[in-house]
């Protein structure tokens, strides 16, 4: 395009209708197939690789799915997880090549070992070399360009015709979205992108069953499970990714009450209501005398069943000898033979492959059915469930009165800042995203539906990309979406807030400023103190402080209401009434909130 066109080019006052071209063109069969399989969203960076998939969303597909522009590939991705973890459905990210691909990595490993399904696509200069343009396509394209990712993907594929697309696109979409689900990576040629199409695509059958029934248990193997729960005098349940599925939320109530047996909730998903008398989560001392363990889509049954000296990383189990395991789950399939998320193997007594969604309430069966034939189980169950209660009941209060400690406190106790904000959401329908303030808002609030928590957060430079995607799916159903947001994790991606600003995404944040990356700086404590160095210097490399970042400033600059630095807590009830006020009337707030270390 020569300069004086270039000129010209400005985005108009209004945006013209949506014009199918005259002619078809390769990319608009991945548009029929993103239509067929009802991806709503598509969240890109955008890149020259896939300019004729990107003319056929907006033109031929009317911008269906809905592009969301974003300032970096790990946002595009983080999105796509946060989609996927509150609405069970997933949408797409787009990359752009090569590079757009090795941008988006670690948000790509994320949502592999947090089990999100996400719809990547990508794209590569032209295979064929005659239509490769100078230098840009050859530095940006690679031989077998998925192999980026292919040891955290369900499965990459690079469709070599047009005529390939639809089988591909079908195949991806099933692996996605069968359980263990996970992110799979499609990767189309950019010159089959923008290639006049000669005669049509089919396209899969509509009768096609989209994704295979899940996986039930054993017969046999439930009903020898259900024995030795009948059996147990202190039975446990261990739980991670069952609350995957919302009606699971249920289910474990269901399967808990008949078993009156406590429940530890490891919140990779929400799977347990909160204020459950049942609910003993972050007490681990309840697994001191648990005779069986029952372990419901875990793969972390180690972490809550231990004590750890974090120094000299000594294990000592906290369960007594003899105590018998169960796991139900999806056991090692799916496992990488590169990253070890798979965790230590948990030599369970009985290990059962089974979905969870159906497992579950078969088990619950089972057992009812016992407890119609054995009244000394029914009044096992029921001491039990007592017990539990009063136990319950008492950690509770135990936590309610930690909590008043140091309650004026400046800067702001993380149990202040956490009961400040349950106070001015309790009456609304509200979602936690990610960030649980240190499990102080799982001490506090009442967790008592299956959305109001799409699960905890992963790590630094996770959290706001994937709080954006859980606002996302809660968008326009008249939900409070509030992010408790930790500073460093924001630091990595402070443009991602111009994406809720511009795609009218409201959301609260509200900020865990502690002006540091303490879980690190807490590492370099117990370093000093082990080897006897300075204690005061493991601030060190660690501290996000002199100059401390201004984020209600930051924020504002992006079209977001904020206040802040608060750091006296007296301050916080009226700064979240107005923040709650403008997020109701459509526009993303944050509130710049400073707290203590710990």
């Amino acid at each position: 395009m020569a300069k004086e066109e270039f000129d010209r080019v400005e985005r108009p006052k209004k945006t013209p209708a949506a014009t199918k071209p005259k002619e078809r063109w390769g990319a608009d069969v991945i548009v029929d197939l993103l239509h067929r399989y009802q991806l709503p969203y598509a969240s890109l960076n955008p890149g020259a690789s896939y300019r004729g998939l990107h003319d056929s969303i907006v033109n031929y597909g009317g911008n269906i799915p809905q592009m969301m522009l974003c300032q970096h590939e790990e946002t595009a991705v983080q999105i796509a997880h946060g989609y996927a973890k509150a609405s069970g459905k997933p949408m797409v990210a787009i990359l752009h090549n090569l590079v757009g691909l090795l941008h988006a990595n670690m948000a790509v490993y994320y949502a592999y070992i947090d089990r999100a399904p996400i719809f990547i696509v990508g794209a590569t200069g032209p295979m064929d070399e005659t239509k490769r343009r100078p230098r840009i396509d050859w530095i940006h394209s690679a031989q077998s360009q998925g192999a980026a990712v292919r040891d955290y993907t369900k499965w990459d594929y690079q469709p070599t015709t047009v005529e390939g697309v639809p089988e591909a696109f079908a195949r991806a979409y099933s692996v996605m979205m069968s359980e263990p689900r996970g992110p799979v990576y499609m990767c189309y040629d950019a010159w089959l992108q923008e290639k006049k199409l000669d005669e049509p695509v089919p396209l899969p059958p509509k009768t096609f069953q989209t994704v295979p029934a899940p996986i039930a248990a054993d017969p046999e193997a439930l009903a020898r499970a259900a024995d030795t729960l009948v059996a147990a005098k202190r039975p446990v349940i261990l739980t991670e990714y069952l609350g995957r599925d919302p009606k699971a939320f249920d289910s474990l109530v269901k399967l808990a009450e008949t078993l009156g047996a406590a429940v530890y909730d490891l919140n990779q998903r929400l799977n347990f209501p909160g204020n459950h008398p049942l609910n003993m989560s972050m007490c681990k001392d309840i697994f001191r005398d648990a005779d069986v363990v029952l372990c419901l889509d875990v793969r972390d049954w180690e972490r809550p069943t231990t004590t750890l000296t974090s120094t000299t990383r000594e294990l000592v189990s906290l369960t007594p000898r003899g105590c018998r395991w169960i796991d139900i789950g999806f056991g090692d399939l799916n496992i990488s033979a590169w990253a070890m998320d798979y965790q230590r193997l948990l030599y369970a007594d009985q290990r059962i492959v089974a979905d969870t969604t159906v497992a579950v309430p078969a088990l619950t069966a089972l057992l009812k059915q016992r407890a119609r034939k054995d009244e000394s189980f029914t009044g096992r169950t029921a001491r039990r469930a007592a017990a539990t209660g009063r136990k319950h009941a008492a950690l509770r209060a135990e936590w309610a009165q930690e909590a008043e400690r140091d309650w004026d406190a400046s800067p702001i106790t993380l149990p202040r800042l956490a009961s400040e904000v349950w106070e001015q959401i309790r009456n609304e329908d509200w979602v936690l995203t990610a960030g649980t303030l240190e499990d102080w808002t799982r001490k506090l609030w009442d967790f008592d539906k299956p959305y109001r928590h799409a699960g905890k957060s992963l790590g630094t430079a996770t959290q706001f990309g994937i709080s954006l995607g859980v606002a996302l799916a809660h968008r326009g159903q008249g939900r409070l979406v509030v992010d408790i947001q930790p500073d460093g994790d924001l630091m990595f991606d402070a443009g991602a807030l111009w994406v809720a600003a511009k795609h009218k995404i409201p959301m609260l944040v509200v900020m865990y400023n502690n002006r540091a990356y303490f879980n690190d700086w807490e590492h370099q404590i117990r370093m000093a103190k082990h080897r006897g160095t300075p204690v005061d210097r493991a601030y060190i490399g660690m501290d996000l402080d002199d100059p401390p970042p201004d984020f209600a400033t930051l924020a504002r600059s992006m079209g977001w209401y904020a206040e802040g630095p608060i750091d006296q807590p007296g301050d916080i009830a009226a700064a979240l009434k107005r923040a709650i006020a403008k997020v109701k009337a459509g526009q993303p707030a944050l509130l710049d909130t400073v707290t203590q270390k710990r």
